[in-house]
């Protein structure tokens, strides 16, 4: 194999490392969360992009510290659904896996301090609390990824929290409005962390995960984010209604076929590699959800 042929194969396998399908999770709030700090102030262009490449790295230092650490319980094998496979596939040694997720923090530090000396010093603390959830999702002697609230943090820290700060740091200040729509995107979040969960559960019960899908058992698991998909879609119906958001943002409900796609992919399918495709239309209903949200509110805006 010539030196063009292995340098492409490195890239290849260092892109599926950081699990590009997950990646919109993160992209997704900021564009929300700056787009309705527009209806404000003015866009602070470059705030915009700081914190957007921020939060991506994150993210990404997140998916590797997740390779890792479970490489190092054990849970990862080269037959194991859904992974980078870097370390167990491709011979990477797991201390570069480790040192990428570690460089991956040290570029979000140096884009976290633009961002908060062009906003607030208190974000550092935001910032800090939010890498070391995503350190100690997967890291730390009692991993959140190995207890029943991997969902609720992945909601929170990569839904909620990413929509509020993206709008705090263009207008200084969060009102109701911002916090009620960022509500609807880390259900979805959380959603991703669910099918997830659901299709690994054969995997995480040898490792000794006790996540929320082992607990309530495969089928209950699968309703529950059916659950989570119609508060979401009814969520957004409901800030309509109340006149809390322009109409525009039904616009969402175009998302339908996804989560639809998703449920037919789980209902009845126990094989794991038979869920992935019901997993990546679970991330992609977050994806189209919250771009159909976000045009919503561009048109809003523009029709002002």
């Amino acid at each position: 194999m010539t030196k063009s042929n292995n340098d492409s194969s490195r890239i290849k396998i260092l892109w599926k490392l950081t699990r590009p399908h997950t990646l919109t999770a993160s992209f997704v709030p900021v564009l929300i969360g700056t787009i309705l700090s527009m209806f404000y102030v003015d866009l602070h262009f470059w705030l915009f992009i700081a914190m957007l490449f921020s939060c991506l790295w994150i993210q990404i230092a997140t998916n590797l510290f997740n390779e890792y650490y479970d490489f190092k319980r054990g849970l990862d094998t080269e037959d194991s659904v859904g992974i980078g496979g870097a370390i167990v596939r491709h011979g990477m040694k797991p201390k570069t896996v480790l040192m990428m997720a570690l460089s991956s923090y040290g570029i979000a530090l140096v884009l976290g301090l633009y961002i908060c000396m062009n906003s607030s010093w208190w974000l550092a603390l935001v910032g800090v609390i939010g890498m070391a959830i995503g350190y100690l999702y997967t890291g730390g002697p009692f991993p959140i990824a190995y207890t029943p609230f991997g969902e609720l943090f992945s909601g929170l820290c990569m839904g909620s929290f990413f929509i509020l700060i993206s709008f705090f740091i263009q207008t200084g200040t969060l009102n109701i409005q911002s916090i009620l729509l960022s509500i609807p995107i880390a259900i979805l979040v959380g959603a991703i962390n669910l099918s997830n969960n659901i299709r690994d559960i054969e995997e995480d019960i040898k490792g000794g995960r006790k996540t929320l899908a082992i607990l309530v058992g495969s089928e209950r698991a699968v309703y529950i984010l059916g659950a989570m998909f119609i508060i979401a879609y009814v969520w957004v119906l409901g800030l309509v209604i109340f006149g809390t958001i322009n109409p525009w943002i039904l616009l969402v409900f175009l998302s339908i076929p996804k989560p639809i796609q998703a449920m037919n992919g789980f209902l009845g399918q126990k094989i794991p590699v038979k869920t992935i495709m019901a997993m990546k239309a679970t991330a992609q209903t977050n994806t189209v959800f919250g771009l159909l949200l976000s045009l919503g509110l561009l048109i809003s805006y523009g029709l002002r």
